[in-house]
């Protein structure tokens, strides 16, 4: 049996402009609301109070949700309702070697095909995310190293490639894996991040590839040092 449901923290976040919004409108704000990382997985999603914030009727937040559903953020149970998804450990470390593999395609191909805005868009996230870092800015840290990691791949020109890309990201971006690393571990991070960038800017195919690699190792290293009884995860004891 399903636990008592949980406040939900989505309906602080939302925005409305203006009452009787679209469906399309409804599911963007959501979708920016679940990517941002202030609602964490399990957190549930008042099907009414949504309809409320946008003035609608519940039929547009429902079709709105089951796009949501189909893009692995939400959840749906019978009788309990929407939530936001939960993974298991298993599954995010699953979604990181699909990352990974694609993020490795796309940058062989974007190193050849870049431009000097390109270097220059990749130069300036990079230096956001230091920022963030100096900051102890958590979730400025998250955005700012999903910024980065799409300006190095971006130039590839693979459309469905960095779709994949994206959908594979989106879905693990509840969880805000890198909000539960130390300083010290993100440093070696941003390192990893400025071996990339130097090689980007040399377009030195190799020299990424290996970089990006040895990031990605990092990744999920600090992926199985994750706390697992945070309420993150979907319990699987």
């Amino acid at each position: 049996m399903p636990g008592p449901r949980k406040r939900s923290a989505l309906i602080a976040l939302l925005v409305s402009d203006q009452q009787g919004g679209s469906q399309a409108a409804i599911l963007e704000e959501l979708r920016r609301c679940l990517l941002d990382g202030g609602v964490p997985p399990g957190t549930a999603i008042p099907l009414d109070e949504v309809a409320q914030v946008f003035g609608v009727s519940r039929i547009p937040v429902r079709e709105a949700l089951k796009t949501l559903i189909g893009e692995g953020l939400v959840e749906h149970q019978p009788n309990f309702g929407y939530q936001v998804a939960k993974l298991t450990p298993r599954e995010l470390h699953e979604l990181y070697v699909v990352r990974e593999v694609l993020e490795i395609a796309a940058l062989t191909a974007a190193v050849t095909a870049a431009t000097e805005q390109d270097d220059i868009e990749a130069t300036a996230t990079h230096e956001a995310l230091g920022q963030a870092i100096k900051a102890q800015d958590v979730r400025g840290y998250h955005r700012d190293s999903r910024r980065f990691h799409l300006a190095l791949v971006r130039p590839c020109g693979m459309h469905r490639l960095l779709a994949m890309l994206e959908s594979a990201w989106n879905t693990t971006e509840p969880v805000q894996p890198m909000a539960h690393v130390s300083d010290d571990v993100k440093a070696v991070m941003h390192h990893d991040h400025g071996e990339m960038l130097a090689a980007f800017l040399a377009r030195d195919e190799e020299r990424l590839v290996a970089a990006a690699r040895a990031h990605h190792g990092r990744l999920r290293a600090s992926l199985a040092a994750l706390p697992r009884h945070t309420g993150l995860f979907v319990d699987t004891d």
